[in-house]
């Protein structure tokens, strides 16, 4: 029976980048996935004739050409991808909206920081501090200890409303833990947003999903569609291969998975481990409303608005089937370069998975409408010269998540209980992707490429 030298279950990001660095090297690897395209939380469909792009919102860690020491620029050296392939097109600007204040931000922070100024005039000096100590810490090592954020940036930033403001992008795009998160992950969210920014390759997901399959192409690795993983087997603590769904035995001295934490060792042969991994509860639903006018037809011009209807920010598991008092919405007709026909609005709230998946059909269909509903009276809020056309809508909840992933929960950022190293208890057996503790699509795939570097090629 043949054998492989390492497995990489999961054709997301993470998997992807995993694999083109294994096959850089020689390394005889095998790429599984169990679904029929590529991306993972990070993918597309087609319907009525249009390309919907799934988790993509924004590329975040902008840089331009020849900007180096970026973890945008070490990923592109690492896959040996030119800068120019992503067709890059930056955010206009972005708004985080609360009650009181509406603060605006660019790929330039110096725009932030004017803004700070302006509305929070008292917290520039605690502001200026507080980036001295994020570009004072190594957030990416691997033994930092798990601190909570706000405890950190509360030494900084004594306004509250303030700091809601701060922590509101980084949560919603990047948080496993409920109104806070790790220092580490804070300050690589922090980083990625504020200080390098937003942008989207021209064709947005896909172009990133095709650089990354040519490219495992040009190195005579191919993705295993259909490929669903029942079992990881192991001898005594160590890994010798797995079961596919359809009986088929491979064998492996290790294997790097991109199925999540509790994921994949809910499906190790006789597995109990020592303590569980918790699931995490962050997941959303998402309305998708293709309009016959763009945005900046009717006078937005914003790229992504992170809105917020109350005081402080709830960024937590909501105790009904959606939050409908705070929001993203991203526009993707606003970035630098709009390659779209129609206008494009995609409105996302945070939702409870358990209710979501308690639902009978006609009633699943019911709430799906009231999501909806919920987002056109969003759109009109931000988009007073809408007219209220809708060309096309899609709507997707947790339960789709949950579908298309496996991730228990539907949940998007997975485990609150991050392995940073990547490790498991299982000998030769490796987490890489979000519950490795890297997030989006950047972190995704540098997270694939740590993982591959410290595990597969320093034998």
């Amino acid at each position: 029976m043949e054998k492989y030298d390492v497995i990489i279950i999961g054709a997301g990001m993470s998997g992807m980048a995993a694999a083109i660095r294994l096959a850089m090297f020689d390394k005889k690897v095998l790429l599984l996935e169990k679904h029929v395209i590529s991306g993972g939380l990070n993918s597309y469909y087609k319907r009525a004739r249009r390309d919907f792009d799934v988790g993509l919102h924004a590329l975040t860690n902008y840089i331009e050409k020849g900007e180096r020491r970026k973890p945008l620029s070490k990923l592109l050296k690492q896959l040996r991808i030119p800068y120019e392939d992503l067709k890059l097109s930056p955010q206009r600007h972005s708004k985080i909206i609360f009650p009181e204040t509406t603060l605006r931000f660019t790929n330039d922070l110096n725009d932030f920081i004017e803004e700070i100024a302006e509305y929070f005039p008292s917290q520039v000096d605690g502001f200026n501090k507080l980036l001295e100590h994020i570009n004072d810490f190594s957030e990416t090592a691997l033994d930092n200890e798990h601190i909570l954020a706000k405890e950190v940036v509360r030494k900084y930033i004594t306004n509250e409303e303030l700091l809601e403001m701060i922590f509101c992008p980084l949560l919603i795009y990047g948080s496993a833990w409920e109104n806070d998160m790790d220092f580490s992950q804070f300050v690589i969210m922090f980083k990625s947003i504020y200080m390098e920014g937003f942008s989207r390759p021209e064709g947005g997901v896909r172009t990133i999903i095709n650089i990354l399959l040519k490219k495992l192409e040009d190195l005579g690795q191919i993705v295993r569609f259909r490929s669903e993983v029942q079992r990881i087997n192991t001898r005594d603590g160590k890994v010798v291969g797995l079961t596919l769904k359809s009986g088929e035995e491979l064998l492996c001295d290790k294997i790097i998975s991109s199925m999540g934490y509790p994921e994949t060792l809910s499906v190790v042969e006789g597995m109990n481990p020592r303590t569980t991994p918790a699931t995490g509860k962050m997941t959303f639903c998402e309305s998708i409303l293709v309009l016959d006018k763009k945005p900046r037809e009717l006078n937005l011009d914003s790229t992504i608005i992170f809105y917020n209807d109350r005081p402080k920010y709830l960024y937590r598991e909501p105790s009904e089937l959606f939050d409908d008092k705070s929001a993203v919405i991203c526009l993707p007709n606003n970035f630098g370069h709009d390659d779209f026909d129609e206008g494009w609005v995609r409105i996302t709230n945070m939702a409870n998975f358990k209710l979501w998946n308690e639902l009978e059909r006609p009633q699943y269909k019911e709430e799906k409408e009231k999501v909806f509903q919920s987002a056109c009276q969003l759109t009109k809020k931000i988009m007073p010269a809408w007219n209220e056309e809708i060309v096309f809508k899609d709507i997707f909840s947790p339960t789709t998540i949950k579908k298309y992933t496996g991730h228990f929960g539907g949940t998007v950022y997975g485990s609150t209980d991050k392995t940073r190293d990547g490790s498991t208890e299982v000998e030769g057996l490796y987490i890489c992707g979000t519950d490795q503790g890297f997030l989006g699509i950047v972190g995704s795939m540098l997270s694939g490429i740590s993982m591959a570097n410290l595990y597969g090629l320093m034998d």
